[in-house]
């Protein structure tokens, strides 16, 4: 388990590689990392220079802390992110997130590519999250807590910031922009999922599914920090279109997304 001396080593070799105080934190999952790439003044720092960072091998992921100016605004983003299915603990999958507000960031806006399990979606939609399902059967927050990093029994009532969500709509309405709304379910992979499984997915709720996010968005409210998801809708999920599902057409649907995606980063940053 990470201690509040691991985040103040990590952040402290972070912030000496950069006199940038970043305001923004920006998570950004598969095929979506080239918006890091518009970072004006970046310095990047890779994750595995970075104290108590796990190292990631997903395909699509980067894997490095880039800090630089998004639109006027000083922002760290995270070029690939750590997935519990690769092994890793949520206590690892989550550090960057605590790293983050020790830099002292207040909003997380976090990114991914998912299935649209709504029928009424399509691949290539972007989809802002309203809520989410935790369906992995676990929390970062099981262990000892830590009061200085937040409460022991966290409310979840509001995970995504309403005010940051409408911010978006507004900003997609202005750029043209159809934004979904939908409740994301977290699966852990690496397995899709079943035609079956989609279906209780359904009938629970959900809108969409994935193996990412709900574990950073549950470390950033506990850390007191305002969060926005969007997710990359990259494929149906498994059963409702008759076709099997693979890794390289979710990287594809997620680049060809990318300039509305970029867009509308840049536009919620702009109006934040």
């Amino acid at each position: 388990m990470h201690n509040i001396q691991d985040i103040i080593e990590a952040r402290d070799f972070i912030l000496s590689k950069t006199d940038q105080s970043p305001k923004v934190g920006l998570i950004l999952g598969s095929g979506l990392g080239n918006l890091a790439d518009e970072i004006e003044n970046p310095t990047s720092i890779p994750y595995s220079e970075i104290p108590h960072f796990a190292k990631s091998s997903a395909i699509g992921h980067a894997n490095e802390l880039v800090i630089g100016t998004l639109n006027g605004k000083t922002v760290a983003a995270m070029k690939g992110r750590f997935h519990y299915y690769e092994g890793f603990s949520l206590d690892e999958v989550t550090f960057p997130v605590r790293v983050m507000k020790a830099l002292g960031i207040e909003n997380l806006i976090v990114t991914n590519a998912c299935g649209a399990v709504n029928t009424s979606f399509a691949p290539g939609d972007l989809m802002l999250i309203t809520d989410h399902i935790n369906l992995v059967a676990s929390n970062p927050l099981i262990g000892p807590n830590n009061d200085e990093l937040g409460t022991r029994f966290p409310d979840l009532s509001e995970v995504y910031s309403k005010e940051l969500r409408n911010i978006a709509l507004e900003v997609a309405k202005k750029q043209n922009i159809s934004l979904q709304q939908g409740v994301y379910a977290w699966w852990s992979g690496p397995t899709y999922e079943t035609p079956a499984e989609v279906r209780m997915i359904r009938t629970l709720g959900a809108d969409a599914v994935g193996m990412s996010t709900v574990p950073e968005a549950i470390v950033a409210k506990h850390g007191n920090m305002k969060i926005l998801g969007i997710s990359c809708l990259t494929n149906m999920a498994c059963g409702i279109l008759d076709q099997p599902l693979n890794h390289e057409e979710v990287i594809e649907v997620a680049g060809q997304v990318n300039t509305k995606f970029v867009g509308l980063i840049k536009g919620l940053l702009e109006a934040m």
